[in-house]
């Protein structure tokens, strides 16, 4: 009998589809409820903690996180993965969230510290700096894929920000926070559309690092930055320096620092 020939699979790149964009749909489909804090104060938790951290992917600028405690007798209805949100609809809850939370707290790691330690660790960082500045100690905390050093128990949930209403509620205020961080930077460095791309990898923006090179707020550590060939000249002095405070010491009186 003659085989059946395999689908092959299509190469229209009209019928393809990004991985982004297939999780996009996902979490499109995933409800933001209280589920998961119902569960933990069931289990006898009184301040349950939403965790979750933005700019992780960004090219420029910090880290942040954010933690929210939820007040369980006020629904602030429309919370939901803040990448499923746009921005308008970001700027008028997040106020709503740290009006009407039990408490909230915003924390954030900068660049070179990203660069010493990598970007995962710096984004637990984040979350245990905004868990540790709370004004209310959480019992209980709720963590978008994974757990932290903090003395309490823990629910690390896969696309938390997109099942959990606490940490939807963090993943806003922080997002909010973040992008104004790096807006406030477009004037300064123009060239890099910051306004708009927030740091992301842009086709703008990976050009402008191939014809300019980075800033001192870009991550050096990320690929798309080191691979630049044009450093600024700020940061080619930067390096220079760095050298030269490397470099073996000489005998000769006059190049000692008083």
């Amino acid at each position: 009998m003659p085989r059946t020939p395999a689908k092959s699979k299509s190469t229209d790149p009209a019928k393809q589809v990004s991985k982004a964009t297939l999780k996009l749909r996902l979490l499109k489909r995933l409800k933001c409820t209280l589920k998961y804090e119902k569960l933990a104060w069931l289990a006898g938790a009184k301040l349950v903690a939403g965790i979750d951290e933005v700019g992780r992917g960004s090219l420029f600028g910090p880290v942040v996180a954010a933690a929210v405690i939820l007040d369980p007798a006020y629904r602030i209805r429309g919370l939901r993965d803040s990448k499923l949100l746009d921005r308008e609809q970001r700027e008028k809850l997040a106020p709503k969230i740290r009006e009407h939370s039990l408490a909230w707290a915003i924390a954030a790691v900068e660049v070179t510290t990203i660069d010493q330690i990598n970007i995962y660790w710096a984004s637990k960082r984040a979350m245990e700096d905004a868990a540790g500045k709370l004004t209310l100690r959480p019992d209980h905390l709720l963590i978008d894929a994974m757990r932290i050093n903090f003395d309490c128990g823990q629910t690390p949930i896969i696309h938390g920000d997109a099942l959990s209403a606490s940490i939807a509620a963090a993943s806003i205020i922080a997002k909010v926070e973040r992008d104004a961080m790096v807006s406030a930077w477009d004037p300064v460095y123009p060239e890099y559309g910051l306004a708009s791309n927030k740091g992301y990898s842009t086709p703008k923006h990976l050009k402008m690092l191939r014809e300019k090179g980075p800033t001192p707020l870009h991550r050096l550590s990320f690929a798309p930055v080191w691979t630049s060939s044009a450093p600024q000249e700020v940061l080619k002095f930067m390096l220079e320096e760095k050298a030269e405070e490397s470099a073996p010491p000489t005998t000769s009186p006059a190049d000692t620092s008083s």
